[in-house]
């Protein structure tokens, strides 16, 4: 695991840097965010921790910058001018900590394993959700039909009236839709459904009929 420390003061950078090392994280460091931003190295970054004032793009312009290249390595910003303004806003704009200085060292190893955990929930989660849009892009129409009704715990008589069909035809599509989305039990056929809901940006349900 691989966290990137940004602070135009070298000592700073020095301390930060020993104290994560000596805690067994790789760690890599830079002058300015601009610097980071430039990075070229191929391990991956799993959390970033920068000052807020600096010269150039501040933590606030970094986060910004972030945003904008849709970047979810979890963001920890630290300062020793903050206020609740700031926090507010860096907090809004998606970072995940505001530690203000002098913090002690055991508060801030706090913050970014909580980070890390909280980016790696979330990267199981989007990579659940692109399983359940590949199969949902894989059922028919009427699948995803019956595969609604069902999660809303509609009975295959309801199902078969409201589409007009039979409560056999009903049972059949039911099956293939367990069996398409890998489904052991209408619970977790449930959780699927709900799982895009929730997402916005959910696709429709494509195939032939």
């Amino acid at each position: 695991m691989t966290v990137a420390l940004i602070d135009d003061d070298e000592a700073v950078l020095d301390s930060l840097g020993m104290l994560l090392r000596k805690r067994g994280l790789a760690v890599e460091c830079f002058a300015s965010a601009r610097a980071f931003l430039s990075r070229s190295a191929e391990a991956p970054v799993r959390c970033i921790v920068s000052d807020v004032r600096m010269p150039g793009l501040t933590g606030l312009d970094l986060q910004f910058e972030l945003s904008k290249r849709g970047s979810s390595v979890p963001l920890i910003l630290i300062t020793g001018h903050g206020d609740i303004a700031m926090a507010v806003r860096a907090v809004k704009m998606g970072a995940f900590d505001f530690i203000e200085k002098p913090f002690n060292d055991q508060q801030l190893l706090e913050s970014i394993r909580s980070a890390v955990d909280s980016d790696e929930r979330s990267r199981a989660y989007r990579a659940d959700l692109a399983v359940i849009r590949k199969r949902v892009a894989e059922l028919s129409q009427r699948q995803r039909q019956v595969m609604d009704l069902v999660a809303k715990g509609l009975s295959n008589k309801e199902i078969a009236v409201q589409l007009s069909i039979s409560p056999r035809t009903v049972e059949n599509y039911r099956a293939w839709v367990m069996e398409k989305m890998g489904a052991p039990n209408i619970a977790e056929l449930v959780r699927m459904v709900v799982q895009l809901e929730n997402d916005s940006g959910a696709a429709p349900a494509t195939g032939a009929k």
